[in-house]
């Protein structure tokens, strides 16, 4: 993939770019694997706004993505290679031998026509192989991995993304994430080997905020340009700065810009090395 750049014609197109799309085989998605995908708005459903800055957008159908893969010890071949808006990489759809077809994540370098497998035993660590980490080869790059055996992958799932295997010691694998943090991972948890396709995603200028629009995106205010009863910021007479003694505030009144707001300690113990050092 590349990125196509537009000439300047309006002030909206200067400086703009968007995909070429020319790593795509098919334009349209297949049927039986697509869903509606309804639009809530930010809203949970008691239609109270959980979500900011979100609403409208273009319409768009869910591709239901095999993150699990649990066809074990069957080849599969890549029929297509198309588009889904709801993700930055590109999805594959997958014919296997036994008849049955599913959309996948697509690995950087995989083609039509290439054939993949998924194993729960050791197999050839091929681009787009999946099995578990225990089985990886130290030092390879892996995406699409999961957390609980058996759940799916939830991890590095981004457009140009992959994680390291670094080790494997007892009952994990220690792996170091494309944010530089490094965690451990059940070693029987499933991963598939090389990295997400279409790393040229993060290339991309909206150039305007129409493009944003259409994303579903509504606008962002600043804090400081409201009223003091929407936000701790707001008030004063022109152009105050936030000025407040306990530093940088949300909108419902809690430490913002820089302050950790991490919860979920329960999995403290697996993570070696934080994605943000300390500075000395």
């Amino acid at each position: 993939m590349s990125v196509k750049l537009y000439k300047p014609t309006t002030n909206g197109r200067r400086q703009a770019s968007a995909s070429d799309f020319s790593d795509l085989t098919v334009t349209k998605p297949f049927k039986p694997l697509v869903r509606i995908l309804k639009k809530h708005s930010g809203r949970n459903n008691q239609g109270i706004i959980t979500i900011r800055h979100r609403g409208g957008g273009v319409k768009r159908l869910y591709r239901m993505i095999d993150f699990k893969q649990t066809n074990f010890d069957v080849f599969g071949t890549v029929a297509t290679i198309e588009y889904d808006p709801n993700r930055g990489a590109r999805v594959a759809l997958i014919d296997y031998e036994n008849d049955v077809k599913s959309y996948i994540i697509v690995p950087q370098g995989l083609k039509v026509g290439d054939k993949i497998l998924s194993s729960q035993k050791a197999i050839e660590p091929n681009n787009g192989s999946r099995m578990p980490l225990e089985f990886i080869p130290t030092g390879l790059f892996v995406f699409n991995i999961e957390l609980t055996p058996g759940k799916g992958g939830q991890l590095v799932r981004g457009a140009g993304v992959g994680a390291q295997l670094q080790t494997i010691e007892g009952r994990y694998a220690q792996i170091k994430m494309p944010s530089g943090e490094v965690r451990l991972i059940l070693k029987e948890c499933l991963a598939t080997v090389g990295q997400v396709g279409n790393s040229d995603h993060k290339l991309i200028r909206l150039g305007k905020a129409g493009r944003m629009r259409l994303k579903g995106w509504r606008p962002v205010v600043r804090g400081k340009v409201m009223n003091p009863v929407d936000h701790p910021h707001g008030g004063g007479e022109g152009r105050n700065p936030i000025g407040l003694k306990g530093g940088p505030k949300t909108k419902w009144g809690k430490k913002a810009m820089g302050v950790k707001s991490r919860r979920n300690h329960l999995s403290d113990k697996l993570i070696i090395e934080r994605r943000k050092k300390r500075k000395k």
